[in-house]
């Protein structure tokens, strides 16, 4: 007998170039693919080497890439660390490995180096999460240690059977853990009877005469001979011997080759034998986890593998927090990983809730967004009318119950309501986000962060003022540029775009500067009525609606009157919401008009000097805030500007980023504030223009309650008790509502060209006559369908009927979306087209400031600018008494302003309040905690 000899080289080829193949298939789906191996080497041994080119050189030949992290022989442990883990937080590496053994004039514990690997990375399969895994038979989560991987394919493949361990006796000599130990373990789970002998085992001659299967790990030269080999074995030598001759450096196996060919059936040798397999199988190991990490969600109808959670349904339903508490959270890693976040992409605050890295987008950039869903509401009464609820019930009915991906991106809401009248914004009953005190309170700092960059200016803006007024010119000028140790005066970027601006040519030394253009540089010359910036705080305090400012004495007498906003009705609130990067917000932050100077000109924050600063301030802002439903499908909370100055939507950036994760099957529902003519009017026409995102559909929030106001009920109002008609059944005041209001609303949205579900929000008041005339109503104005919904008290359960008709609308090809009106229209033109179409009125009616004003920002610039109305948002009309579809009104528009940063001009139709009073009895007299469990209760 002579066996056949097991050529590795000719094998690791055929793995090589299937390697290859995938790799190019896979670029035809996602042309950006890469599989990138990270080697890790200390040192400059000359074998080393040698071992380095060959992966890295395999790794090109078939479109892989390597990359060689090449460090000193002087490097310490704690410093190694810190590359390995840079490497586990790089986006762009799918494999490290550690180059061994490490050549290092320190002491180095190799085990706990290589152990710091990525379990996701570790493509030698080395670490002990790896390890363990193989040890325990997980061999679906397991990545095979690349030399006993080897081995078992050659066993495979030379013999032709896949199952040729499955009862077969395996001898292992050697108990190494990169060959002997993981080699042992990998063959008893293909089905061996294993053996493992090392240098303390008795008789190993006679155990290798068992073996069906026979591997040599041990390091000896030609340790087992002919007489060791049952006639007929498949003997795999791994051994790596150099000669004694050290001009040849001949390399020898453990087995001895000559001899044992005359007995064994199959035989591997050395060298061709293991050690190209083992290069070969870390390059496919590589790209098996490139494939695993770069396109996790990014494949066709791929659907996540979520634990939903069951919240017991109580009758009655118990309080928002109550509810909350009753039912504890996943940890948000575990959220992340559930929807294909990895690890490095998120930003944990606590267990509950983390933020989310942007490099998701460039990540996930080849996947199809999935279906774009506003949530809107007729106009409401002043009680609400559920569209956070709505919001929150349909994402757990198309996740927890029809198994879809979805996402919910909601605002995060302001202190100012919660500790006021209105209470938090998680939605309600079970349907709600969790924790609710969690999302109700600070969450991550975001809103706390756009105080401090909007007060920054606020407070630049009134030094500058100060110091242009109590200093000359040259003075002013001397400070504003002060000149170095060499007598140059540098200019920072920000001073030098300031020259752009001015078309002054840029200098390296201010010094350079004629006095015309110092006096044009140093001088911004605001002049104090135009100025719009505010001071903010996020606490509803009337008392600083309108201040004095300056009285200090040593502020010279320059007093002036201003006052303070809540912060959500800040400018850079809006800009973190429509912003799509962090370039962009600071873009969009250098933008902001904060006034005039007095020749007219706008003044920006760049002129200021702050833009940067702001931004760094802001920096953690873009990034989206993840939690959780009650039901464990995952929440974006990113953003909160207000609904009528701005345009009241959570963030552009969350949208994107969860149409992403969910994929081109999946679902992201998102809420409009207010009523549809003002939320889902701005969602339309300022943020989808600004994102250039589709939307799928609309849902429409009605319920009989608000419909029996605008059918001619008696007024609503907040605190008071409901009227007899809103308890008792009313067909002609809903009729009446329907054949107005509703009507309207669905025709806005029909203007937009996508179908619209509306969503009857069913009360426990509600008949099931007054539930079926909404439903035919709806339709018979050109709803696409009308759904009654139970989410309130039966969770996402309650809403799959709305679900499925929401599936059903949004299938097929796309729909064509269009835009209300041309940015290449004049100002006045698209005001009166929103006032026209949406609201019903005959035309608008400007007032001298508003024709200014318009005047101004038309001169400025600013004309191509979409429009943000700010007007009432409980009637149609700029009166909020009149209820239905009024007609027959001119609207007023008393001003208009810009926020040039964000990108919109807002008219004020009416006065409108952007700091909120206490009223006699705020929430915060329910709002207690108990110091000892920290549990916090009376949050609505």
């Amino acid at each position: 007998m002579v066996a056949e000899i097991v050529s590795g080289l000719e094998y690791s080829k055929k793995v090589l170039h299937d390697v290859g193949e995938k790799i190019a298939k896979t670029r035809e789906h996602h042309p950006h693919f890469e599989a990138v191996l990270a080697i890790v080497q200390v040192g400059n041994r000359s074998d080393s080497n040698v071992y380095i080119n060959a992966k890295l050189k395999k790794a090109q030949e078939i479109g892989a890439h390597g990359k060689l992290i090449k460090l000193p022989d002087t490097i310490t442990q704690g410093d190694l660390k810190r590359e390995i883990m840079a490497l586990n937080h790089d986006n762009n590496i799918d494999g490290i490995i550690v180059q061994l053994p490490l050549d290092c004039k320190h002491e180095i514990d190799a085990d706990y180096i290589i152990d710091l690997i990525d379990p996701l990375k570790d493509v030698d399969g080395l670490t002990r999460i790896n390890a363990g895994r193989l040890a325990r038979g997980e061999l679906q989560r397991t990545i095979f240690p690349c030399t006993p991987f080897g081995c078992l394919y050659l066993v495979q493949q030379a013999t032709g059977n896949p199952n040729f361990v499955s009862g077969k006796e395996v001898v292992v000599l050697g108990r190494s853990k990169i060959v002997g130990s993981p080699a042992a373990a990998l063959f008893l789970w293909h089905h061996g009877t294993v053996t493992i002998c090392h240098s303390k085992t008795p008789n190993i001659k006679e155990k290798c005469l068992r073996a069906d299967i026979l591997i040599v790990a041990i390091g000896k030269k030609h340790f087992v001979k002919a007489d060791w080999i049952k006639p007929g074995a498949f003997v795999i030598d791994c051994g790596i011997n150099v000669g004694e001759d050290p001009t040849s450096r001949k390399i020898y196996g453990d087995v001895d080759t000559e001899a044992a060919k005359e007995v064994a059936g199959y035989l591997t040798p050395v060298p061709g034998g293991v050690g190209p397999m083992t290069v070969a199988m870390l390059i496919r190991n590589t790209y098996e986890q490139a494939k695993r990490r770069r396109l996790a969600g990014k494949e066709a109808n791929s659907t996540w593998n979520v634990e939903y959670l069951k919240p017991t349904l109580l009758q009655p339903v118990p309080s928002d927090i109550a509810i909350s508490r009753a039912q504890p959270p996943k940890d948000i890693e575990k959220v992340a990983g559930e929807v294909g976040i990895h690890p490095d992409e998120l930003d944990l605050y606590g267990r509950k809730k983390a933020k989310v890295s942007l490099d998701i987008l460039e990540r996930l950039n080849d996947v199809k967004n999935g279906k774009y869903v506003v949530v809107a509401g007729i106009t409401p009464t002043p009680l609400g009318e559920g569209k956070s609820t709505t919001t929150i019930g349909l994402v757990q009915a198309l996740g927890a119950h029809l198994h879809k991906n979805v996402f919910a991106c909601v605002r995060q809401p302001s202190q100012g309501p919660t500790f006021g009248i209105k209470g938090g914004a998680a939605g309600g009953g079970y349907s709600q986000v969790i924790p609710m005190e969690e999302f109700n309170l600070h969450l991550t700092g975001d809103i706390h962060a756009i105080t401090a960059a909007n007060n920054l200016l606020a407070a630049a803006i009134d030094a500058r003022m100060f110091h242009e007024s109590t200093q000359p010119t040259d003075a002013l000028f001397n400070r504003l540029a002060p000149k170095n140790k060499q007598g140059v005066r540098p200019l920072s970027e920000i001073q030098l775009r300031r020259l752009d601006r001015l078309g002054i040519p840029r200098v390296a030394d201010a010094e350079h500067l004629s006095e015309e253009q110092r006096v044009s540089f140093a001088r911004l010359n605001i002049d104090p009525p135009t100025i719009t910036w505010n001071r903010v705080m996020d606490t509803n305090d009337r008392f600083l609606r309108k201040i004095e400012i300056g009285l200090g004495p040593n502020e010279k007498g320059h007093t002036r009157t201003t006052q303070f906003d809540i912060t959500v009705a800040s400018e850079l609130m809006a800009i973190l919401a429509l912003t799509t990067s962090l370039a962009d917000m600071q873009q969009r932050i250098a933008r902001i008009v904060i006034g005039s100077d007095k020749a007219g000109n706008p003044v920006t924050a760049d002129d200021i000097g702050v833009t940067d600063a702001l931004t760094v301030l802001m920096r953690d802002t873009v990034r989206p805030n993840l939690m959780q439903t009650l039901e464990g499908t995952p929440v974006f909370v990113h953003a909160g500007p207000f609904a009528n100055i701005a345009h009241g939507q959570s963030s552009i950036l969350a949208d994107k980023v969860a149409l992403k994760l969910v994929g081109q099957d999946g679902f992201v529902i998102t809420e409009a504030g207010f009523g549809a003519d003002i939320g889902m009017e701005k969602f339309f026409n300022i943020k989808c223009r600004y994102s250039g995102l589709q939307p799928s559909a609309v849902v429409l929030v009605a319920t009989v309650r608000a419909l029996k106001m605008h059918g001619g009920g008696p007024a609503v109002v907040a605190g008071a008790p409901l009227k007899h008609e809103y308890l008792d059944e009313n067909i002609p005041l809903v009729e009446g509502g329907c054949d107005s209001n509703l009507r309207k609303q669905i025709e806005n949205a029909n203007k937009f060209g996508i179908p619209v579900i509306v969503c009857v929000n069913k009360f426990a008041t509600d008949t099931d006559k007054e539930l079926e005339l909404v439903c035919s109503k709806a339709k018979s104005y050109g709803a696409f369908d009308a759904v009654v919904s139970e989410h309130w008290s039966q969770g996402g359960a309650g809403a799959v009927a709305l679900a499925k008709s929401l599936v059903h609308a949004t299938e097929g090809p796309a729909k064509d979306f269009k835009f209300l009106y041309n940015l290449e229209m004049s100002l006045e033109d698209k005001i009166s087209t929103i006032a026209k179409e949406i609201y019903g009125a005959d035309g608008i009616e400007l007032s001298d400031e508003a024709k200014e004003k318009l005047e101004r920002y038309t001169r400025q610039g600013f004309s191509k600018l979409p429009i943000c109305m700010a007007k009432t948002h409980l009637s149609l009309s700029s009166d909020p008494t009149k209820k239905g579809a009024p007609t027959g009104f001119t609207l007023p528009i008393r001003d208009v302003r810009a926020s040039v940063g964000a990108g919109f001009i807002y008219p004020l139709v009416g006065e409108m309040t952007t700091m909120p009073g206490l009223n006699t009895r705020p929430c915060f007299y329910d709002i207690t905690i108990d110091p000892v469990s920290e549990i916090i209760d009376g949050l609505f």
